[in-house]
């Protein structure tokens, strides 16, 4: 490091720090501090219309009970956009978001009471094959 720069370092100024491009970092102009931008993190909490559960159970589940799923979280969102628009008494959106979520824990849990009766089913038909013999 050159003189200059151990001076304003040791005369107690901090260096405002550079962002690196595509970190989620942006930097006052004011201030020269840098800023996590909360906006661009991805969280499957932040789901409103539980399109990433949909689109999972058609995926990891049981695809037929997995795209209902997705029609109504497509619908749900529909329907939030439009009562947001136009305000009115009748309010469909939480009904499809219901649906939307039982469907893709259906498709879900099907998938998975599937996947763990294959096994015991053919452990419990072995054991009944050796009993006859």
């Amino acid at each position: 490091m050159s003189e200059s720069a151990q001076n304003h370092l040791n005369n107690g100024e901090s260096l405002p720090l550079t962002p690196v491009p595509g970190t989620g970092l942006q930097q006052h102009e004011e201030t020269c501090s840098q800023v996590i931008c909360e906006d661009s993190t991805a969280s499957c909490c932040n789901d409103k219309y539980h399109r990433k559960l949909a689109v999972s159970s058609i995926i990891c589940g049981f695809s037929c009970c997995g795209i209902p799923a997705l029609i109504y979280s497509v619908k749900a969102e529909d329907a939030d956009k439009a009562e947001k628009a136009e305000p009115t008494t009748d309010r469909r959106a939480p009904k499809y978001l219901r649906l939307a979520k039982k469907w893709g824990i259906i498709s879900i849990v099907t998938w998975v009471s599937i996947l763990v009766s294959a096994p015991l089913l053919l452990a419990l038909v072995s054991y009944l094959a050796t009993l006859r013999d």
